[in-house]
């Protein structure tokens, strides 16, 4: 089994949901990144996932875009991004999983990216610009590599179409909250619970909840019918105070490990 499978075996067995925040690779520096990543494990979260930034981001909001354009405009680049993974790897429990462009993969070469990625201590990818009818040949290679490949089911995905996307899916299955791009959001949409409802009859995936969860009160809504729940937004909003506002490392060092352990205590308290 994969480090995931391992993880989400584990919280299911002491009765725990994951706690998974959302970080840029390289905002506003990749040093920076790399103690961001070192705190959040010290924190306690589960699961990391590590935005790997793209001149043409696919859903992101707002904040996560500004992000990936500091990243790109400050030289971040994919073999930089793997040596920090790989300086942090064995300072840290918690999974990384990339968030990456299929164009980004192609460009390296499947194979190439997945042994370099498993090389560094990445476990996974979430592949956002790959549909489900194309994705057969990578999830093969990507389960020959014990890598796991998270596929996204949306509020408007046709059902028979989430049936199959969960066919293809390893790891876990990211459920997007809303119809629309990343950021924070007041409230959920109403049908969220009923739509996790059902997919939780169709597959024995855990199910992690992300766009949008940003407040101890969505944790509670959710925790009774998902396996984790995804913060992106939030997190990356209090990271670029560092390039932004002129906040010290430690200062936004503190503040996002102060939202995350507010969130873990709501999702697990």
């Amino acid at each position: 089994m994969s480090s995931i499978d391992d993880l989400f075996q584990n919280l299911k067995a002491n009765g725990q949901k994951a706690f998974m925040p959302f970080i840029t690779a390289g905002d506003p520096d990749l040093g920076f990144s790399a103690e961001i990543l070192k705190g959040l494990d010290a924190t306690g979260c589960h699961m990391v996932e590590l935005g790997i930034p793209y001149s043409d981001p696919i859903a992101d909001g707002p904040v996560i875009q500004a992000s990936y354009t500091r990243a790109l405009n400050g030289g971040t680049k994919l073999k930089n991004i793997f040596a920090m993974c790989d300086s942090v790897a064995a300072e840290i429990k918690m999974p990384i999983v990339t968030m990456v462009s299929y164009a980004i993969i192609f460009r390296m070469g499947v194979d190439e990216y997945l042994q370099q990625a498993k090389a560094v201590g990445v476990a996974g990818a979430i592949v956002p610009d790959m549909p489900v009818d194309e994705s057969a040949e990578f999830a093969a290679k990507c389960k020959a590599h014990d890598f796991s490949l998270i596929q996204l089911i949306t509020p408007t995905t046709p059902r028979e179409r989430a049936i199959e996307i969960a066919q293809q899916t390893t790891g876990f299955i990211y459920y997007v909250s809303i119809a629309g791009i990343t950021g924070e959001r007041t409230e959920l949409p109403a049908d969220l619970v009923d739509n996790l409802k059902w997919l939780r009859t169709q597959t024995d995936l855990p199910i992690c909840v992300g766009f949008g969860i940003s407040s101890p009160e969505h944790a509670e809504v959710l925790k009774p019918v998902c396996d984790g729940m995804i913060v992106g937004s939030a997190i990356v909003r209090r990271i670029a105070k560092a390039a932004t506002e002129g906040a010290s490392p430690e200062e936004v060092l503190a503040d996002v490990s102060g939202f995350a352990s507010t969130m873990l205590n709501a999702i697990n308290g």
